[in-house]
């Protein structure tokens, strides 16, 4: 199983960036899917997570409002819509899948990780 997370980039406080995390394998079975983040000098932090058998979301109460996930079953994507950046958004984002049927906060939860993409939202 692979997931591979694309999307991020430069952007202007209170702009807009969208990533996308793309599972691939022939075996992949997945439940549950979130994203994490991981600023320089922090642990990972959960930012959301979305469940693969229906569209129930969840989120950190820091991104709440402003972030959107989304999956697509067809393609086996998970995407994350981001507006009204704020600098302290700024870190490298992780796409995770976990087999089991639920939306864990913890990153140790999760199975399977992508390569992560940076986020930089200047000020």
């Amino acid at each position: 199983v692979q997931l591979q997370a694309s999307g991020g980039g430069l952007v202007q406080t209170g702009g807009s960036l969208r990533l996308s995390c793309a599972a691939s394998g022939r075996s992949f079975i997945s439940k549950g899917m979130a994203w994490f983040r991981q600023a320089p000098g922090k642990e990972r932090e959960f930012v959301g997570g979305i469940l693969w058998s229906s569209h129930t979301a969840k989120y950190a109460d820091s991104v709440k409002g402003r972030f959107t996930i989304s999956r697509d079953d067809a393609k086996n994507t998970m995407s994350l819509q981001m507006n009204s950046l704020r600098p302290e958004d700024t870190a490298v984002y992780y796409c995770a899948a976990t087999r089991v049927l639920s939306i864990p906060l913890l990153a140790s939860a999760y199975d399977y990780w992508g390569q992560g993409t940076q986020v930089t939202v200047s000020s």
